[in-house]
């Protein structure tokens, strides 16, 4: 049975984010799943010449973006696993970032398929807490914290015959 991806499950209306929005032609369109054990979150990403910072080397832009949007792609997919629901169901649980810190440990090589992997360190009512990193053949290159919290009603659209 095939895998489907967190954003996969996501409603048009949370489908659009630039980082991982599957309905944004533009965008890095990432994919995030269970790692084979069920203990943390993975993606995968092979970043394009355009990503550069210097010749050879990634931006931290996209570094943080990739960052930012699998971590709140995880915060989704605990909280689910928590509330013993199923990706996609309803009410969706769809989680927007309060707070993002990224240390960038050594320079992120432009050729290189890049690895992001997250764990869930704390789950708290509408907030979830996860700790990624970012690897490079097979050296981490920059970690990140990130405190999700789920999307608040104003930003979803209006349901119901308008």
């Amino acid at each position: 049975m095939a895998r489907v991806a967190f954003q996969d499950t996501y409603s048009e209306w949370s489908s659009h984010c630039y980082g991982c929005g599957r309905l944004n032609r533009q965008g890095l369109q990432i994919k995030s799943y269970w790692d084979e054990n069920g203990q943390e979150t993975i993606c995968r990403f092979r970043p394009r010449p355009y990503h550069t910072a210097a010749p050879g080397f990634v931006y931290g832009g996209l570094i943080a973006s990739l960052i930012d949007c699998h971590s709140t792609g995880s915060a989704a997919a605990a909280a689910y696993r928590a509330a013993g629901r199923e990706m996609g169901t309803e009410p969706e649980l769809r989680f927007v970032t309060a707070s993002l810190h990224v240390d960038f440990l050594r320079p992120t090589p432009l050729d290189a398929e890049l690895e992001i992997r997250g764990r869930i360190e704390e789950i708290k009512g509408r907030k979830v807490i996860v700790s990624t990193t970012l690897s490079a053949r097979g050296q981490v290159c920059a970690r990140g914290r990130v405190v999700a919290v789920q999307a608040p009603e104003t930003m979803k659209p209006p349901s119901g015959p308008t």
